[in-house]
């Protein structure tokens, strides 16, 4: 009887260990996001002249109320893969935005970080298991996006033209797989 304890006392230990010898709270084995840990000047300047396109050609006076979208929260505080989630949602709502306008200037201006985007989108495909759960904030901000689709298009796509820099320092965030701020 005796024994029979000290074996089960011993199986609860040692799966309690071996728990926390393989964390929870990282990505899926072959996903690497190294090189999102620091966007280059190219890129980031790239970002600043398609803004100012946008900022050209926008439509003045556009009524928009895009505060479903801002967060409360930073993303620094999400667990690994929660960052992973949102940079994705983030990158699919962004790319599909900057794909909507069909103003030359801007149309010529958006083809590098819109590569950019796309091939993070694509690197970030498979980092999440597809049974993880996102949490409570995060699940919230996901369903005021879906809410946001229904919005103006204009008022959409000023926002992510808008945001960017946003996405890219999330993405950064996701990369880094620590705390970042």
């Amino acid at each position: 009887m005796l024994c029979l304890r000290l074996t089960t006392l011993l199986v609860l230990v040692l799966g309690v260990s071996l728990g926390a010898a393989f964390p929870h709270n990282t990505l899926r084995k072959g996903c690497s996001l190294f090189k999102y840990k620091q966007v280059t000047f190219d890129e980031k300047k790239a970002v600043k002249k398609m803004q100012k396109e946008f900022r050209n050609i926008r439509q003045p006076g556009r009524n928009c109320d895009t505060g479903l979208l801002d967060r409360k929260w930073m993303s620094a505080h999400l667990s690994v893969p929660d960052r992973v989630v949102l940079v994705e949602a983030e990158l699919n709502f962004t790319i599909t935005m900057l794909q909507l306008s069909t103003h030359p200037g801007f149309t010529k201006m958006r083809q590098r970080p819109l590569a950019f985007l796309a091939q993070a989108r694509e690197d970030l495909r498979g980092c999440v298991a597809p049974s993880h759960q996102p949490s409570g904030e995060l699940s919230q901000w996901l369903q005021n996006l879906q809410v946001a689709m229904n919005m103006n298009t204009g008022c959409l796509e000023d926002y992510a033209v808008r945001h960017v820099f946003e996405v890219l320092e999330d993405l950064n965030c996701a990369a880094l797989q620590e705390q970042c701020s």
